[in-house]
């Protein structure tokens, strides 16, 4: 009795149906190159192994059994599937297949979110059935995904402290320092540093961390995280504070928000492509960094 399916067993089981397509075993000589002695001995051990008989022989002609009738019809199904196997394991081989998770900062400037969809874009028109998520979510809570192995990529302004993640440089965004209409400030013509440390500045702990920014100013009642939440202090005309110049273009167009020494106190936040470095990238994360690459330039 046949329990379990070995190479030999697929062997046989072609000269099997070889034989009935041949019609006998003297007509599938030919089609097999060899013997009918040896297609005969062959078709025993299929009988053997199978723990029945498949055919009559004789001078009365071929013809299968009704088992034999069953497995033939079996086999048939059986190399069929097979080739189905075959073929979908070939269109496979070049394919990408998977999930990718990937966090992003929030708030990006609408050209960064351009440029991101094109790497997207980019990706798709590869050979690829992926399932794709993008999670946007503040700086601490990527990292904290990342270290978890919830993400497999995150787009940032990043702390670059923790040492199981790799950071790599991706873009970088212009940050000045405003105040708006109603503030003290906002209609002097000669503002100093020293006006600016007399002034109520918005905190935004993470973002600047270890101090990147040029102005830093004594106690403030002014704490967030999030840019939008930066906006509405600064709007309120009680602090001033640091936004990102895409965020701030059109309250400045609108007369509502004034740049507060743009040279001296502007500078630029590193946004960072990062990953934890103790998880082996898979081919679906290696190629959608070499299209982030493509769009946003060296990595």
């Amino acid at each position: 009795m046949l329990s379990q399916l070995h190479d030999l067993d697929l062997q046989l089981l072609r000269i099997f149906i070889t034989v009935v397509e041949s019609g006998g075993f003297s007509a599938a000589q030919g089609e097999l190159g060899i013997g009918q002695s040896t297609i005969s001995t062959q078709m025993a051990k299929l009988e053997t192994r199978l723990g029945f008989r498949l055919c009559e022989r004789g001078k009365a002609g071929f013809r299968l059994t009704p088992k034999g009738e069953q497995v033939m019809a079996a086999t048939r199904k059986l190399f069929g599937a097979i080739e189905t196997f075959k073929g979908e394991a070939r269109g496979m081989a070049d394919m990408l297949l998977g999930e990718l998770r990937i966090g992003v900062s929030e708030a990006l400037d609408d050209q960064v979110l351009e440029r991101l969809g094109a790497a997207i874009g980019r990706f798709r028109r590869r050979n690829q059935a992926v399932q794709f998520e993008l999670v946007s979510a503040m700086p601490a809570e990527l990292e904290r995904r990342l270290l978890q192995d919830q993400l497999h990529l995150a787009i940032g302004y990043f702390s670059g402290t923790q040492a199981a993640l790799d950071y790599r440089p991706l873009f970088s965004e212009q940050q000045r320092l405003f105040c708006a209409d109603g503030h003290p400030l906002f209609e002097r013509t000669d503002v100093s540093l020293d006006d600016l440390a007399a002034c109520d500045l918005v905190q935004h702990p993470y973002r600047f961390e270890g101090a990147r920014q040029p102005f830093q100013s004594g106690p403030s009642s002014a704490r967030t995280e999030q840019v939008e939440c930066s906006l509405a202090f600064v709007l309120s005309g009680a602090h001033i504070g640091y936004l990102p110049e895409h965020i701030a273009t059109p309250w400045l167009a609108a007369g509502r928000l004034r740049a507060l020494l743009p040279e001296e106190a502007g500078y630029r936040v590193q946004f960072h492509l990062t990953r934890h470095r103790g998880r082996q990238a898979g081919e679906v994360e290696v190629a959608f960094v070499e299209d982030l690459v493509g769009v946003f330039g060296k990595v």
